[in-house]
């Protein structure tokens, strides 16, 4: 019996968290030896409840030992320990890096050069377009997306790193088995194939409050720095924000208006000493060590199958939604032809049609 193999056993017993596992590290324990009774006696001494030093005791053996092994081989799950080459030197360096990760994909990717992008889950159409070209183009440089394919901004960035061919890594606040929120299996099972997925929590851990603000300091700590896009004063993204500060990384935020409620706490953090990104190029002037030979992304260019009068429309037509009566003012065109127009360029896919007779930009 190999002591990672002892250790990744120990951690999917039920109440063995990352203290206790730490208590029994301290202890002396030896993943690869026996569980005696003298060291179970230490857990009771150190206040580990008895109801977990029993499961202990009815557990751990060799033969558990190798179910779990064999398990985590079957449902094609990796699990790499604090103490194998594997393991990434990023994380090492956080107070209390997990004692086991599991990952579904890329191993590799956790050890690349990583930028944490977070944000709300309920962005306003800029969040979303912010959040999916910058990590288009931070992914297109070779650079590795995380973040928590959690709705709204994470999902977005994971998406935006993967449209650009890139990679992306989402850290889960369930166990790496369990898709969370169920709407975004699809992306989960593209994460899976082209990037990873990793927790810290054993398989088949189901959502619950708690885990999410906990995996947030493994997504900062695999990162070189974190870029908030979107968030609002009391967003979750704001911890992953602390964590990175707390950890010596950098932190970034995407400014926003100030008469809206989802920018307030991106702004404060600019306040507070954040650098404000108004793109990529910002993030990456504050790491010239790390040269990933990047690829340039593709120039962006208008279509040319336009109309005049749909470029001219085009024109007036942002990330901030407009609505109709503002077009019709500023454009000498008969109501119908702009009618026409707008339905052409959403068939093209240019711009959307949100509630209330507003349009916006698309893509």
């Amino acid at each position: 019996m190999e002591e990672r193999d002892g250790l990744i056993a120990m951690h999917q017993i039920q109440g063995i968290g990352w203290h206790t596992l730490h208590k029994l590290l301290e202890a002396g324990w030896n993943p690869a030896g026996e569980l005696t009774s003298d060291l179970l006696q230490h857990l009771r001494d150190l206040r580990v409840p008895g109801s977990t030093v029993e499961r202990i005791r009815g557990k751990w053996n060799p033969s558990f030992v190798r179910r779990v092994k064999e398990e985590l081989k079957r449902r094609r799950i990796a699990a790499v320990t604090y103490f194998d080459p594997e393991y990434p030197e990023y994380l090492k360096e956080i107070a209390q890096p997990p004692w086991v990760l599991y990952i579904k994909g890329d191993l590799s990717l956790l050890s690349g050069v990583c930028l944490a992008v977070v944000g709300t889950r309920n962005p306003t159409h800029y969040g979303r377009r912010v959040a999916r070209k910058m990590a288009a183009e931070i992914a297109s440089r070779g650079w590795v997306v995380v973040s928590g394919m959690a709705a709204g901004v994470d999902s977005e960035a994971h998406r935006g790193a993967l449209e650009a061919n890139g990679k992306t890594v989402a850290v889960l606040g369930t166990g790496v088995d369990v898709v969370y929120p169920k709407h975004l299996r699809g992306l989960y099972a593209e994460l899976v194939e082209k990037g990873a997925v990793c927790s810290e929590m054993p398989p088949g851990t189901a959502p619950r409050p708690g885990l999410f603000p906990q995996r947030n300091r493994i997504i900062s700590g695999l990162s070189v720095g974190t870029l908030v896009v979107e968030a609002a004063e009391r967003s979750g993204a704001l911890i992953t924000a602390d964590f990175s500060m707390e950890q010596g990384r950098e932190v970034f935020a995407v400014p926003g208006p100030v008469t809206s409620e989802k920018s307030a706490g991106t702004n404060r953090l600019i306040q507070q000493g954040a650098k404000c990104v108004t793109g990529v190029q910002d993030i990456l002037e504050e790491f010239p060590s790390l040269d990933q030979s990047p690829r340039a992304p593709a120039e962006s260019t208008e279509p040319s199958d336009l109309s005049p009068e749909e470029g001219l429309l085009l024109s007036f037509i942002r990330d901030e939604p407009v609505h109709i009566d503002e077009l019709r003012e500023q454009i000498s065109l008969p109501p119908g032809e702009i009618h026409r127009h707008l339905l052409s360029l959403q068939l093209k896919k240019r711009i959307r049609q949100l509630p209330g007779s507003r349009f916006v930009r698309e893509g």
